[in-house]
């Protein structure tokens, strides 16, 4: 340590050649909020000067801009529905160098086993992969996961160098009111100094107030400036999140300025393969809020150094002396084009693509956990398990709200007509929705309907139903809804698109209902097959037809949910509707 402390420094006065130089840059210095024209002087992969330097080997950069290179806060890797290495390869060349991930998806299905195998599966890549800890498996006492995680089954993995805390808090309900399972989570989180995410759309005043008190540190679900505003003002950071279903950027531009951007930072939470392949990651948000007006540097200082602060990562997220040379060159800040990425001082991607070898000696197999591999424990579906006997002339429908998580209510009147169930209206944008439990073989299913999502023929299903990942399936009538449901079910997890008894797309997803092993293209055509399917039933390109549905289950985020108990009021964290299938 001594001797390479010694090469940094003396390459840092400039008493010797620095190993790599990178000539004529133009930093964004994150602690100034502005340019400086520099060369930057890399040893050891460190960062050690900024200024006139030379260097055994110099890269003449032409006055590209350089920046720190990029940090997701808060995402689920298995939303990507790859498995971790090729998530590292769409979005590395995109800038991005490290992710602070929840791995609560898989926690959900397989436990334990499940968070340990996204560990194992992460070790060694060229992305940095730390971990925040699931908090709530399964999201509340309304919720049926194929897991059960207590605070003694997440203390082991504290001792893990990349566990940085315990992740979103989504049972804000039961924290506001002293759960005693929730405070064990918290106690096992804060007395090791860890971090405390949270996850409160819409919670304000008192109940805010409470919920920090609690040690919950930031947000990632305000939804309008205000709402983030407020929670700015009690002390917590704020994650601006644009993914593949929430998208909540536009609404939080006003952030981006002073005082309040040195607090945020930019996340996606959930992204689909093709958004990362054809979009982007970080530099995808970073360029948007520069088309709607944001400051180009705050914008960076936002989805780099804020991140690495708030996680407590600081040797990286800027362009100075002491800090790691995880750097990316952009084209310029309006277009905000990453064309190279450097690792440690390694050129690791360029030009949109990972270095030749890069990935595959750092790349690991393992064996996958039973739990993880074999995930799908569901009998066949019979069209009997579908039937909705009619109570009353109305039935409460949960309807979509487009582009958020929200969702809200609507009485409708009961209607038969010929080709569709009972209770479905398509005229009315009204499907019927199904949600079986398929972790334990419980027989649970929980029936309703669903409006706003567009179908006008045939069935739409996933195993992809946050966030316990039960099968959901929505659909028009019984016959195409048994024939996809049974289609994931043979796939042991997946996607699947059917109309008139003939499935018109299916992605089998086979770790853990959630994953793929195919390369992020192969998942990406397969899926864009099935929304051009969905498209032409009806579903609206403007939303994403299998995100969108996978969090209509969810019981945290008001304002119905539909799950294997039946109906759920979010924010009363009742059972309002029970309308069960039969086994």
């Amino acid at each position: 340590m001594d001797k390479k402390l010694s090469e940094r420094i003396l390459a840092s006065a400039g008493a010797k050649k620095a190993s790599l130089v990178l000539k004529h840059g133009t930093v964004v210095n994150v602690f100034t909020a502005g340019l400086e024209q520099a060369d930057i002087a890399i040893e050891d992969g460190c960062i050690v000067g900024l200024g006139d330097y030379e260097g055994v080997t110099e890269i003449d950069l032409k006055g590209a801009v350089v920046c720190p290179s990029l940090i997701d806060g808060h995402i689920h890797l298995e939303s990507s529905m790859v498995a971790p290495g090729e998530f590292e390869r769409t979005v590395i060349p995109h800038g991005t160098q490290a992710v602070i991930t929840d791995p609560h998806e898989i926690a959900n299905v397989a436990g334990t086993q499940g968070i340990q195998f996204m560990m194992e599966r992460t070790e060694g890549l060229t992305l940095d992969v730390f971990f925040m800890l699931p908090s709530c498996v399964p999201a509340t006492g309304l919720d049926e996961s194929g897991a059960v995680l207590s605070a003694d089954k997440l203390e082991p993995f504290y001792k893990e160098e990349r566990v940085l805390g315990l992740a979103e808090l989504m049972n804000s309900y039961g924290t506001t009111r002293a759960d005693r399972g929730i405070l064990d989570k918290l106690s096992g989180a804060l007395d090791r100094n860890k971090l405390v995410d949270g996850h409160a759309p819409g919670l304000s005043g008192k109940e805010l107030n409470a919920y920090v008190t609690a040690g919950v540190q930031s947000d990632h679900e305000c939804s309008d400036a205000s709402e983030a505003i407020e929670k700015l003002s009690r002390g917590q950071w704020i994650m601006i999140r644009e993914g593949t279903a929430a998208r909540n950027l536009e609404a939080l531009i006003p952030l981006f300025q002073e005082p309040y951007y040195h607090r945020c930072m930019l996340v996606t939470d959930d992204k689909h393969p093709g958004d990362l392949l054809r979009l982007g990651h970080i530099d995808y948000i970073i360029r948007r809020a520069i088309s709607l007006g944001a400051d180009p540097v705050h914008a960076v200082i936002m989805g780099s150094y804020n991140a690495a602060q708030y996680f407590g990562l600081k040797d990286r997220g800027a362009v100075a002396p002491g800090y790691k040379a995880n750097l990316i060159v952009v084209s310029d800040l309006e277009n905000f084009r990453v064309e190279q990425v450097y690792k440690n001082g390694k050129l690791v991607a360029e030009n949109g693509s990972m270095k030749e070898g890069i990935l595959a000696a750092e790349i690991k197999h393992i064996d996958t956990p039973v739990r993880v591999g074999d995930s799908f424990h569901l009998k066949e579906i019979v069209p009997e398990q579908l039937h909705i006997e009619k109570k009353s002339d109305q039935v409460r429908v949960l309807c979509l709200t487009p582009g958020e998580l929200t969702t809200t209510e609507r009485l409708v009147s009961w209607t038969e007509k010929e080709g569709y169930a009972p209770g479905v209206d398509v005229d009315q944008d009204i499907v019927k929705m199904a949600v079986f439990e398929r972790h334990h073989d419980t027989g649970h299913i929980g029936l309703g309907f669903l409006g706003g999502y567009g179908l006008k023929n045939g069935a739409v299903a996933t195993s992809i139903a946050h966030d316990s990942h039960n099968l959901i399936i929505a659909g028009t009538n019984d016959a195409d809804m048994v024939l996809a449901g049974n289609t994931v079910r043979k796939n042991r997890g997946g996607l699947a698109v059917v109309a008139n008894g003939k499935v018109l797309g299916e992605l089998a997803l086979p770790i853990a209902g959630l994953m793929s092993e195919e390369a992020a293209e192969e998942v990406d055509e397969k899926l864009e097959k099935l929304k051009e399917e969905a498209g032409k039933l009806g579903i609206s390109n403007s939303i994403d037809p299998f995100m969108t549905l996978a969090f209509a289950s969810l019981p945290v985020i008001p304002k119905l949910r539909l799950n294997t108990y039946g109906l759920i009021d979010a924010e009363k964290q009742e059972i309002v509707d029970v309308m069960v299938g039969c086994m």
